[in-house]
């Protein structure tokens, strides 16, 4: 009776842990609204696979990463990247690299997100003072500043930058742990969205006056279209 009474308990619990460790999907993609037709379905939360028997090695490979990429723009960085869009055999792998190049004196990778991805960076030249926010309500700043060889770790949704403080070129490099990361670099979504914010919230939330929040609308709108 004892014997039947542990079975019958282990049983339970296996199926209790299991429905506990049971969970949705990480997201690939922004959304992916549900339809009841599905020939009006176009996205997968991912991409569609290719018959493995039509493989090749292209599909897992790109070039190019070695080439400087051009930093000629006001911020003085420039992100050039490696995920499922450039590389398809990424697919339903997780993780995706970047090449990331800053302009002498002061070129920027201004603060942003990676929605769905934790964030490990390596710099190969150059001095970088980086550094990520915490989430509400402490909203510690964590920074370091990093030379050739040193690596730092952006958690998955943490407000991060990197900035150059050097007098040469700088170039990283990064790995994320998402086939397609997402990026909402911060100035950008909120001062450049399409349509634009009320101008109102955003004198509220930032504590501007209307006129220099309708200003830097006025310059990030033009920026993002």
């Amino acid at each position: 009776m004892k014997g039947v009474q542990f079975l019958v308990a282990f049983v339970l619990l296996a199926l209790a842990s299991k429905l506990v460790s049971a969970s949705d999907p990480s997201p690939l993609q922004d959304f992916c609204v549900a339809i009841n037709d599905t020939k009006d379905g176009v996205f997968v939360n991912g991409k569609f696979c290719k018959d493995p028997n039509l493989a090749t090695a292209e599909d897992f490979f790109l070039p190019g990463l070695n080439i400087p990429g051009n930093t000629s723009n006001q911020v003085g960085s420039v992100v050039t990247p490696a995920n499922v869009q450039q590389i398809p055999g990424l697919n339903t792998l997780g993780i995706s690299l970047v090449r990331i190049d800053y302009a002498p004196y002061g070129g920027l990778n201004p603060p942003h997100t990676h929605p769905r991805a934790t964030e490990i960076l390596v710099v190969v030249e150059g001095t970088l003072s980086v550094g990520f926010v915490t989430s509400n309500t402490d909203n510690r700043l964590f920074t370091k500043v990093l030379y050739p060889g040193d690596v730092f770790v952006f958690p998955e949704g943490m407000i991060h930058f990197q900035f150059n403080i050097g007098s040469t070129n700088a170039v990283a490099f990064a790995a994320l742990s998402s086939q397609n990361p997402g990026v909402i670099t911060i100035a950008n979504a909120v001062f450049g969205s399409d349509p634009a914010i009320n101008s109102d919230v955003l004198a509220k939330a930032f504590q501007l006056d209307q006129n220099i929040v309708k200003q830097l609308q006025s310059r990030f709108w033009w920026d993002n279209n």
